[in-house]
């Protein structure tokens, strides 16, 4: 007599595949996804010039250079670490770009190596600090902050004269690189800034890093515990300092962007702009605790704040609210992305 057909064992509930809800949860950008595409809607009915291509054009330039930014800010945070001179570091390499072209008739290409060197040379300087000191990264980059913000100031007023620098349009070089970098291009009639493509295109370089190749394990390894992360072999020195750098490396391209568009830069431009770019990352998916967190989500963060910014312009609305959504969007996300994590947690064990 044949042997009784037995029924297949139950699927171990370890190895068995999660569900698309769980998948969805352990991506940190869906917060931020949610939350575009609600203030999208919203302003997409209150306001008719919200929707048209100049609209969009306008919207989408204002999220760009801050899109650039809060990706790269957004790295730094899933390492662990803060960089509050990353604004004032957008003007400092305008300042740079436009002294050495204006005042010694350097070719604007040279004077745009050079500013990427000042830059790197002190995002090196800030992660070595943080890492050989201990201190932290807030406050050795506060410390930065206030050194460039003297810099630019002190070396611009003894230069010029004033706090200002202009005359890029007629130095040598300037057409050329102002097509690289401030440029526009045609879709449906309308000029959209090349900004965008820059943004688009670090956000998809970073991203790529960040999910798929060793680099970015380390990142996420060093914010969750650099200690653990040092015992099995990561060199996190050497990873936070180029974290730092890819910050400054940022920074220089969005001063270089900005010299070469508006041909003329203030001393104490970029001062609070750094706030901006951690409530992006943070409206992005990133944890101020490090070890989670999305460049995606942090470029959606910045688009959230281009669609709000110029919404209440076109809903003809007092610029007073747009502080307001600030704070309501940033510890929404706080809270948002505290519970994301915590579900990501157990669906991962």
């Amino acid at each position: 007599m044949s042997v009784a057909a037995q029924a297949p064992p139950a699927a171990d509930e370890r190895i068995s595949k999660p569900g698309l809800l769980d998948r969805l949860v352990v991506r940190p950008e869906i917060g931020s996804l949610l939350g575009a595409v609600l203030v999208f809607l919203f302003f997409s009915i209150v306001t008719e010039q919200f929707l048209s291509t100049g609209g969009v054009a306008t919207w989408l330039d204002d999220a760009s250079t801050l899109g650039i930014m809060a990706v790269a800010v957004s790295l730094l945070m899933i390492g662990g670490e803060f960089d509050l001179s990353a604004g004032v570091m957008t003007a400092s390499t305008a300042l740079v770009t436009a002294i050495l072209s204006t005042q010694l008739g350097w070719n604007v290409w040279l004077a745009l190596v050079v500013s990427l060197l000042f830059a790197l040379g002190v995002g090196a300087l800030n992660g070595w600090l943080v890492m050989r000191t201990g201190l932290p990264s807030f406050i050795v980059t506060l410390g930065s902050f206030l050194a460039l913000q003297g810099l630019n100031l002190g070396i611009t007023r003894l230069v010029t004269g004033t706090v200002q620098v202009s005359g890029m349009r007629t130095t040598d070089g300037y057409a050329s690189a102002g097509f690289l970098f401030a440029s526009t291009f045609s879709f449906g009639g309308t000029s959209f800034y090349i900004s965008i493509v820059w943004w688009i295109l670090f956000t998809v370089v970073a991203s790529t890093i960040l999910v798929r190749t060793r680099f970015g394990n380390w990142i996420f390894a060093v914010g969750g515990s650099a200690l653990s992360s040092r015992a099995v072999g990561v060199p996190v020195m050497r990873t936070k300092i180029f974290l730092f750098m890819t910050t400054a490396f940022a920074a220089w391209l969005v001063g270089s962007i900005n010299i070469l568009r508006f041909t003329s830069v203030q001393a104490n431009q970029g001062i609070g702009l750094e706030f901006q770019f951690i409530i992006a990352a943070v409206i992005g998916g990133c944890l101020l605790t490090g070890g989670f967190g999305s460049a995606v989500g942090a470029a959606i963060g910045a688009l959230i704040f281009g669609m709000a910014r110029q919404g209440i312009v076109y809903a003809n609305w007092n610029s007073d609210w747009f502080q307001l959504f600030l704070g309501v969007m940033l510890l929404s996300a706080v809270l948002v992305n505290n519970a994301l994590r915590r579900r990501a947690e157990r669906v991962r064990r």
